[in-house]
């Protein structure tokens, strides 16, 4: 006879955390977001620790090496995703541990035909000084001058003037070369009392910008995700078919971590391609996703470094709708969490989890993390972004982005789906879609670790482990659901990002 839950599978919708005593010190500026990533012992230091619980999946439409580098900068990490060749994914992975931390790509650039009109239009809506002028107006085209606050005068200069007649020009620019190191960099600002020093390569394409004000390259971005030769730390997703052509191009590129792509993780292919990882490489890896205590033990006692917990939960997946199958991601991480700590109370080894799906708004990740997550992994999320490797088309009045799932033929990744039978994609579990274009990742970001930190505060918390600890939960209905939002009044229109 089938095993029946007598417990409805729940979402994070289901639930609200209730307030704890908020002490003097529990301020957002004191709440610590550091969480690990990788297994250690009790009385050890994990291999690995995020400096904010973020991860961003493994979707062609979310993580390249751009949002690497820009996830990474702000203290959390990207898995690079693995439906395409080995050989771009390892580029992928080469180029992001390529950046250097102080080494910025321009984000503000124009072509020496645009107008002094253009340069004030782009600091209004960037808030940025200095532009790179390149031959393209892009970020990496020839680089044929700079322009900062210091080369026109809005009093007198006409806004129709041409670029070209305001840049401080190539020839007269101090320089640094590619491959230059963030020291070299940082003499030759202060040697030659420079704001901005550009680096360009044999060719004068402009890499990056290096900024005086970015002399301690922390300051800026404290949180920065950093290995020990001071790269930004980067994963990738592999999936159990490829794995051995994979994975070895992977650790040559100088992946950091790994993690197995699947909807469904409790099988012996991830059991046999974890074990392949763990006696060939000394890279950690993660595995998943399940859903119940029993596909938790069986991925950590193959040696994974991690599990990945939720299955049908993601905006753009139709798992559940297509195969029946799946669970209510509160419910999920709930028992996967018990299962965890049970782990840790035999063997003294913790094993962090990463709740992947199901999160709609901000606090939902502050309830994942209470219920026992360790982080969590977002794609509609960071989708909505201009770091993201996807089109801004406008539609409407409106801006979005392009986002599709995995398990969509668009994504042709019928690798992250087979179970030994044909080599494609023979039923879908992921739609193609839009989501709301919604500007920077890091003006987000600052916007939901407020909210969390500040929720932290109101449960009496400054860590995640402390959150997890102290954490009041309760089961809401549908009634209160409705009466948790605005409800009647007529709501003006508000210049406020929604989520």
């Amino acid at each position: 006879m089938a095993f029946y839950y007598t417990e409805p599978s729940r979402t994070f919708n289901e639930f609200l955390l209730l307030p704890n005593l908020t002490t003097k010190e529990c301020t957002p500026n004191n709440v610590d977001l550091s969480t690990p990533i990788t297994k250690y012992k009790k009385g050890e230091k994990p291999a690995i620790t995020l400096n904010i619980p973020f991860s961003s999946a493994v979707m062609q439409a979310v993580s390249d090496h751009h949002m690497a580098v820009a996830l990474a900068r702000c203290g959390g990490i990207s898995f690079i995703f693995g439906s395409q060749s080995v050989e771009s994914q390892a580029t992928m992975v080469r180029k992001a541990k390529g950046y250097k931390a102080g080494f910025v790509v321009s984000r503000s650039n124009l072509t020496p035909s645009h107008t002094l009109k253009d340069i004030l239009e782009l600091k209004e809506a960037t808030g940025h000084s200095t532009v790179a002028i390149t031959e393209d107006g892009t970020a990496k085209g020839k680089l044929l001058g700079i322009v900062t606050g210091r080369d026109y005068r809005i009093s007198r200069d006409s806004q129709d003037k041409l670029v070209s007649d305001i840049m401080t020009p190539f020839s007269k620019l101090i320089y640094g070369k590619s491959g230059i190191t963030l020291s070299e960099a940082n003499d030759l600002i202060w040697e030659h009392k420079l704001n901005c020093l550009p680096i360009v390569d044999e060719n004068q394409n402009l890499d990056f910008l290096v900024f005086r004000k970015d002399y301690d390259s922390r300051k800026n971005n404290p949180l920065s995700l950093l290995d020990a030769n001071k790269s930004y730390i980067v994963g990738a997703g592999i999936n159990t078919k490829d794995y051995k052509e994979r994975v070895p191009a992977l650790v040559e590129a100088g992946v950091d971590i790994l993690v197995i792509d699947s909807s469904d993780g409790f099988s012996e292919w991830q059991r046999e391609t974890v074990q392949y990882v763990k006696e060939n490489f000394n890279v950690p890896i993660g595995a998943g996703n399940v859903v119940d205590k029993e596909g938790f033990r069986y991925l950590v006692e193959s040696g994974a470094d991690f599990i990945k917990v939720g299955i049908g939960g993601g905006s753009i997946c139709i798992t559940r709708e297509q195969k029946g199958i799946g669970r209510g991601q509160a419910s999920s991480l709930i028992e996967v969490a018990a299962a965890r700590d049970e782990y840790f109370k035999e063997t003294g080894i913790y094993v962090p989890l990463c709740s992947d799906g199901g999160i709609v708004h901000d606090y939902h990740v502050t309830l994942a993390l209470a219920m026992g997550a360790d982080f969590v992994m977002l794609g509609r999320y960071f989708a909505r972004f201009d770091e993201s490797p996807t089109k801004k088309v406008k539609i409407g009045n409106n801006f979005v982005k392009e986002y599709w799932g995995e398990g969509s033929n668009r994504a042709r990744n019928w690798q992250r789906y087979d179970t030994g039978g044909k080599s494609s994609l023979v039923f879908e579990e992921g739609v193609d879609s839009y989501v709301p274009y919604a500007g920077s990742l890091r003006e987000n970001m600052d916007r939901t670790l407020s909210k969390i930190k500040s929720t932290m505060c109101n449960c009496g918390s400054l860590s995640i482990s402390e959150l997890q600890q102290k954490a009041r939960i309760t089961v809401i209905s549908a009634t209160s659901l409705v009466e948790g939002g605005a409800h009647d009044v007529i709501l003006k229109e508000s210049s406020m990002a929604a989520e």
